[in-house]
């Protein structure tokens, strides 16, 4: 018997597994096809403090290792989602949920963190500093230490449920960023969002998508995750949620031993909506596979 349970920020997992926000809705719409109880938890759609369309379409385009997507943080506001999006997944969902917050101001993300963190349902405020598909906001805190350092510490001051600081892979050192964060008191730090990236349409000899740029996910992305993971967990002592390019069990060994105490999984699911029930369902056959008896033991092994 294998154990896959693995604590996050002092809150027990049953698995590490973790649909990632964006991916997921707010969890309802997946209970249609499953029963979502079977993950660790899910990290929610981004949410603002005001509701957002987000960017006009065409927002997504695909390549052959991935997709890149422009969505643009499109939500209804946080004071609807806990109004109405909070009540129809506590139907359907009994564990604590990830709530994922972005702004574009320090005083916004303050706002939507202290309105969520008074929310039973949450157990975990997961702060996107690194959203590259939006302007104004988003990736421009989490591409310089001090402003990360600056939302963290705002965001504590106003919270008492863990904050998980989600970090860019398009900066010059992540580790740094994470150090810098650990520094203004996060609790964890989550890592990679999208890699910016862009495709052009040969026959209209334009960009593929509406917003020019967007977010690159998918496989393609598993290697660089693995670098950012093992980097930042030689440069941090909070927990790792580990992401990007995650599609089967054996990717979520691979993010633990380069130091991640949990893994979201995120492109996946747009192609598979079963993709992180079948990765739960798969995970103890792979840990019996690689000789593993318990996750815990695992975190950080590669180092």
């Amino acid at each position: 018997m294998v154990n896959t349970k693995v604590t996050l920020c002092g809150l027990e997992l049953d698995n590490p597994v973790i649909p990632a926000s964006g991916t997921f809705g707010y969890g309802y719409e997946f209970a249609e096809l499953y029963d979502i109880n079977c993950l660790g938890t899910f990290s929610f759609k981004g949410t603002t403090a005001q509701p957002r369309f987000g960017n006009p379409t065409p927002r997504i385009a695909e390549f052959e290792g991935g997709m890149l997507n422009a969505v643009g943080l499109q939500n209804p506001g946080v004071d609807a989602v806990i109004s109405h999006e909070l009540p129809l997944l506590a139907k359907c969902f009994r564990k604590p949920v990830m709530a994922n917050v972005s702004g574009f101001s320090v005083e916004e993300y303050v706002e939507v963190c202290e309105k969520l963190d008074a929310c039973e349902q949450v157990g975990w405020l997961e702060v996107n500093i690194s959203c590259p598909n939006v302007h104004g906001g988003g990736m421009s805190f989490g591409t310089d230490p001090k402003a990360a350092a600056a939302v963290t510490a705002a965001v504590k001051k106003v919270t008492r449920k863990p904050v998980i600081i989600k970090l860019t892979p398009n900066v010059t050192s992540i580790a740094d960023m994470a150090k810098a964060c650990e520094d203004a008191g996060a609790d964890g730090v989550s890592l990679i969002n999208t890699v910016l990236g862009m495709r052009l349409d040969l026959r209209r000899r334009k960009p593929l998508l509406a917003n020019t740029t967007g977010g690159m996910s998918g496989p393609a992305l598993l290697p660089l995750a693995v670098r950012c993971v093992w980097q930042v967990y030689d440069a941090v002592k909070i927990p790792i949620v580990g992401m990007g390019g995650v599609s089967t069990p054996d990717d979520v060994i691979e993010l633990m031993l380069a130091g991640a105490t949990a893994v979201e999984v995120g492109a996946a699911n747009l192609v598979e909506p079963f993709a992180a029930k079948h990765i739960v369902e798969g995970l103890p056959g792979a840990m019996e596979k690689y000789g593993i008896k318990d996750l815990n033991e695992i975190i950080g092994g590669a180092h």
